[in-house]
């Protein structure tokens, strides 16, 4: 049976916006639990044991998509050992949950960026005001690197971001596609490099003490970015984007930083300092004004 097409109205009504709310609560405060598996597991791990719980079972219930074995081999590896694998090694103590749920945003300005230079998409001028707030932000993040978060650590997260941005755009040279089966059948090719690089960086004696090492709450952690942050959160989203038109949907992504930042303050006791606020309001000022413009251009 084919999806409903999308509706007209600007505001999603109130049980749909609950949906997108726990959505963007979830991919928000998953970067916790990242931290939370990262106790006892080694990044390069950890990032191979989601992908594996994102494939099995569910692989043997989703029909493959109608996509060329290139594009998931290349989302895979863009989003596994890229996005994920390097989001993971810099989250093992180069830098704070809160700021990489924010660094992680860039993604959106490396897809604008990565489609001008592929797809020779025009760069509009609201675009590129809103990479410079953004990018005014990073520059606050980074005059005030510590022990907390390094340069090291904005490096990975941004190259992370960039990796994210790739794997956009190879879904959309996909076309239309189940976007839950996409992300399990890719899976296939996010195990074997996140593992090969496990076991040539790591080490197979950490490998065996992170096993051995882990205890109900990493596995947990491990569960979560599979079931809750996959499954419920692709499968939830990819419903509401064929239920009502993206500009409808996407602009709640802005809260994903907002409950980053606020999950790590209370969990995790991250301080907010001033300059994290400041550069918070840079970079989600500029998601505002990527998501929102053209919709106030259009009334």
């Amino acid at each position: 049976m084919s999806a409903p097409a999308p509706r007209s109205p600007a505001v999603l009504p109130w049980p749909h916006a609950l949906l997108a709310l726990a959505v963007v609560a979830v991919w928000g405060s998953n970067f916790v639990v990242i931290r939370v598996g990262l106790e006892d597991l080694p990044p390069l791990l950890f990032g191979a044991l989601r992908f594996a719980f994102a494939l099995v079972p569910a692989v043997f219930f989703l029909k493959r998509p109608a996509a060329p074995w290139k594009h998931l081999a290349a989302y895979g590896v863009l989003i596994g050992a890229g996005q994920f694998g390097l989001l993971f090694l810099a989250m093992d103590g180069h830098i704070s949950p809160g700021l990489a749920s924010l660094v992680m945003q860039m993604q959106v300005f490396f897809t604008i960026a990565l489609a001008a230079w592929i797809a020779k998409e025009r760069v509009r001028p609201f675009q590129v005001f809103a990479l410079s707030l953004a990018a005014a932000g990073l520059i606050v993040i980074a005059l005030n690197t510590d022990a907390e978060t390094t340069p090291l650590g904005l490096g990975l997260a941004l190259a992370a971001a960039l990796c994210w941005a790739g794997g956009n755009m190879v879904v959309k040279a996909s076309g239309q596609v189940n976007a839950l089966a996409y992300v399990v059948w890719a899976s296939l090719f996010s195990i074997p490099p996140l593992l090969a690089m496990s076991l040539a960086f790591e080490g197979w004696p950490a490998i065996v003490e992170g096993l051995g090492k882990a205890d109900a709450a990493t596995w947990a952690a491990v569960v979560w970015q599979s079931v809750g942050n996959t499954m419920f959160g692709f499968a939830v989203w990819g419903w509401l984007l064929a239920r009502h038109p993206a500009a409808t949907v996407t602009p709640w992504a802005l809260l994903i930083p907002v409950f980053g930042m606020a999950a790590s303050a209370v969990f995790l006791h991250e301080p907010l300092q001033l300059w994290k606020l400041a550069a918070a309001g840079l970079v989600l000022a500029g998601l505002a004004v990527i998501l929102i413009w053209p919709r106030l251009r259009r009334l």
